[in-house]
């Protein structure tokens, strides 16, 4: 049974099709890649599986229930984690603590017994920061040690990125959805993260569906690829199957692209 499983989807802004009658599924353990040109409807995509759009059609199916209409943080609870295209931290909070954010779905602390510190909220808020550090953890000592107490907005551009990902994984998801997660990177950083992205489901057990431009990436990472264009789904396969797809080489690549890859 597929874990992640999108039937028809369809979202319009203003007339204008974002998805067109789109059907995806990703399996246990798979990472699946999502590619395509600006505006196909990628992030569209990811914003409705977490729920921040609405499909105006069509149904998304997560680990055997239909999610389809339920709110963010009901879907981040049921074990669906993403970042973004652009990096969303609190700046002027410190890396431990953009990490335990992540953990928020995972509490059951109110205002009340935040501000009484009742022994087992206490014990709850050590638990999020283990969990936090083991996050973190993931991503060596470039989120480490004395980091752990740095303001996010001291960080470099790639650890920032790498932040978003690790308060991701702190939810303890068990899909990861990755928004160009080495956009602005140089080479020797997309190639660590390739490595990572690879590590993060064969040693967290994570499935993951990320959207990517960079070839090299979705080649080095992937188990399937799925591409997009105005919204529809034009091919799906191996990566050598789409790179080599005629309408992907017209819609996205290039034969130039293609042939250097």
């Amino acid at each position: 049974m597929a874990l992640l499983e999108c039937r028809g989807l369809t979202k319009s802004f203003g007339g204008l099709a974002a998805l067109q009658d789109l059907d995806l599924e990703v399996s246990p353990g798979e990472i699946v890649s999502v590619i395509g040109p600006n505006g196909a409807g990628k992030t569209t995509l990811f914003n409705v599986i977490t729920g921040i759009y609405e499909p105006d059609q069509g149904e998304v199916w997560f680990n055997g229930h239909n999610i389809t209409g339920l709110k963010p943080n009901q879907i981040t609870k049921l074990g669906i984690a993403r970042t973004f295209q652009t990096v969303h931290l609190f700046p002027n909070m410190t890396v431990l603590e953009n990490a335990m954010v992540g953990q928020h779905c995972r509490t059951r602390a109110g205002l009340f017994a935040s501000i009484l510190r009742l022994p087992w909220q206490r014990a709850e808020e050590e638990r999020v920061r283990a969990k936090a550090r083991q996050a973190l953890a993931f991503f060596g000592p470039r989120l480490t040690g004395y980091r752990e107490d740095q303001p996010a907005s001291m960080l470099s551009y790639a650890n920032r990125r790498r932040l978003e990902i690790a308060r991701a994984l702190a939810t303890e998801p068990k899909l990861l959805l990755l928004d160009e997660p080495t956009a602005g990177m140089n080479p020797v950083e997309t190639q660590e993260l390739t490595r990572l992205i690879g590590k993060m489901r064969d040693e967290l057990g994570l499935t993951i569906l990320v959207i990517e431009h960079d070839m090299r990436v979705v080649k080095g990472v992937s188990d399937r690829v799925v591409a997009l264009d105005h919204g529809r789904k034009i091919a799906e396969g191996s990566y050598e199957e789409v790179a080599h797809d005629e309408r992907v080489i017209e819609a996205y690549l290039g034969r130039r692209a293609v042939e250097s890859a």
